[in-house]
C-alpha cells in the first residue's frame, strides 16, 4: 500500500481512560471501518512517565518483572523492558504515586529505594545503556533512595542511615557515594523527562511538584530546605564536591521529586523523554512509511506543548513534511496555537459526547467514533 494511504498512529495514553495501546487499537478499529484495507501502524508513545515501559514493550521489547520496595518499603511487582542490551527504566513502576495504597499520600516518607533496585535489575540483565524515564514519583527525596538501593550511604550524627524520603534528609551529617555499583561506570544512563526543573528554588521539586504528593506549605518549605541540605553536604565529599552544585542547578534535576538530581550524580545525561523515546521506539523508520500521523493524549492543553508526547511527535513529523492530526478527551488549545506545533487539527472525546464522565467511563467506544470521522475527513 502506498505511503499516502497509511497511518501512523503514535499516540500516548488517555490518563485514567485507556493506555497508549488501547488508544492505538481504538483509532485503528474507528478508521478501518471507514477504509477496511487501510495500512495502519501503531507505535504507542510515552514521554518518560508512567507508561513508558508498556510503551516499549509494544514496540518488541522485551518485559521483565522484578520484585522491588515501593515508596513505603512494601514489596510490589515492577517491570522495566529489555532489547539488545538497551533497558528502558520507569521509576513510577517502583516509586510512583500509584504504588500508593488508595488515598494514602506520603509527601515527607516516600522513598526511591525501589527504583535504585530496579536499575540494578537492569544492570543484572546485562543493559549497557539505560533509558530512565522519571515521572509520576511519590517522593521527593532528590534520589537519595535510589542512590541507597545502588551502594550509597547517608547517615545521621549517630552514623545510622537517615530515614527514608525527603523529611528525612534533614538529619543528613555525611554522605558515602564510594561505594556505587561499579558497572554503572560502564553504562550509558539517559535521564528521560518531560520537566526541566531545577533541584530547589521556587521552580525546584518540593514548591513545584510537592503539593501534587500532598505536601502542605509547611512541608514544602521543610523538603526544600532538606534537598538544599542533601546538595550542601554531597559538595562536601571527595567523590561529588563542586559539581553537586552544578547539578542542583541543572534542567532536570527537579524531576520526579528530585530523583532527575540523583541520576547526574551517577553520570546520566538529560533529555526531553519524548525525543528519547521516538529513537528508542523507532519512530523515524515508521514515520517515513507513513502519510498521516495520529497523535494525541488525554487532555490536549498548555503543557502538552511543553514536552509532552504529542507535541514531540508533531515537531518530528512536520519537519519530514508530514500531516498530523490529534486525538484527545479535552481541548484546551486553539487551532492557531495547535497549527503553530505543527497539528493541522484536533478531535476531542466531547466533540462526539459533551458529557465528560461519559467520555471517561467510555473513552474506547467514543474514540472508535472519532477515528471514524478523521477517515472520512482524511482519508475516505
Amino acid at each position: 500500500m502506498d505511503g499516502a494511504r497509511r497511518v501512523l498512529v503514535a499516540a500516548d495514553k488517555f490518563k485514567g481512560s485507556l493506555t497508549a495501546v488501547e488508544v492505538a487499537e481504538r483509532v485503528t478499529a474507528g478508521l478501518r471501518r471507514v477504509v477496511p484495507d487501510l495500512g495502519v501502524e501503531a507505535l504507542p508513545v510515552a514521554d518518560g512517565g508512567d507508561g513508558t515501559v508498556a510503551a516499549a514493550v509494544a514496540a518488541g521489547f522485551e518485559r521483565r518483572e522484578v520484585r522491588v520496595a515501593g515508596p513505603l518499603g512494601d514489596e510490589v511487582a515492577a517491570a522495566f523492558a529489555l532489547r539488545d542490551g538497551t533497558a528502558v527504566v520507569e521509576m513510577a513502576e517502583a516509586s510512583g504515586l500509584q504504588r500508593l495504597p488508595a488515598g494514602v499520600l506520603a509527601p515527607l516518607t516516600a522513598s526511591t529505594y525501589g527504583s535504585g533496585e530496579l536499575l540494578r535489575a537492569a544492570l543484572d540483565a546485562g543493559a549497557r545503556t539505560i533509558v530512565f524515564g522519571v515521572g509520576g514519583s511519590a517522593s521527593t527525596d532528590g534520589g537519595a533512595g535510589m542512590l541507597s538501593a545502588l551502594g550509597a550511604r547517608f547517615l545521621g550524627s549517630d552514623g545510622e542511615p537517615v530515614a527514608p524520603g525527603g523529611g528525612g534528609l534533614a538529619d543528613l551529617a555525611s554522605a558515602d557515594l564510594s561505594g556505587l555499583d561499579p558497572r554503572l561506570s560502564g553504562v550509558e544512563l539517559v535521564l528521560a523527562s518531560d520537566v526541566d526543573n531545577p533541584l530547589t528554588g521556587p521552580k525546584g521539586a518540593p514548591a513545584v511538584y510537592g503539593p501534587q504528593k500532598g505536601a502542605s506549605p509547611q512541608d514544602v518549605e521543610a523538603l526544600d530546605a532538606a534537598l538544599t541540605h542533601l546538595a550542601k553536604v554531597l559538595e562536601d565529599t571527595e567523590t561529588v564536591g563542586t559539581r553537586a552544585a552544578e547539578y542542583a542547578a541543572s534542567p532536570g534535576a527537579g524531576a520526579a521529586g528530585g530523583i532527575g538530581f540523583g541520576a547526574m550524580l551517577l553520570g546520566a545525561r538529560f533529555r526531553p523523554g519524548i525525543e528519547v523515546m521516538l529513537d528508542v521506539l523507532g519512530f523515524a523508520p515508521a514515520l517515513e512509511r507513513a502519510g498521516l500521523v495520529i497523535t494525541g493524549e488525554g487532555s490536549l492543553d498548555e503543557q502538552t506543548l511543553h514536552g509532552k508526547a504529542p507535541a514531540g511527535v508533531a515537531a518530528a513529523a512536520r519537519a519530514a513534511g508530514k500531516e498530523v492530526v490529534a486525538v484527545c478527551g479535552r481541548l484546551a488549545l486553539a487551532p492557531e496555537v495547535l497549527g503553530r506545533a505543527g497539528i493541522r487539527r484536533a478531535y476531542p472525546l466531547t466533540d462526539v459526547e459533551p458529557d465528560v464522565a461519559k467520555c471517561i467511563a467510555d473513552a474506547g467506544p467514543i474514540l472508535e467514533r472519532v477515528a471514524e470521522r478523521i477517515a472520512r475527513d482524511f482519508l475516505a
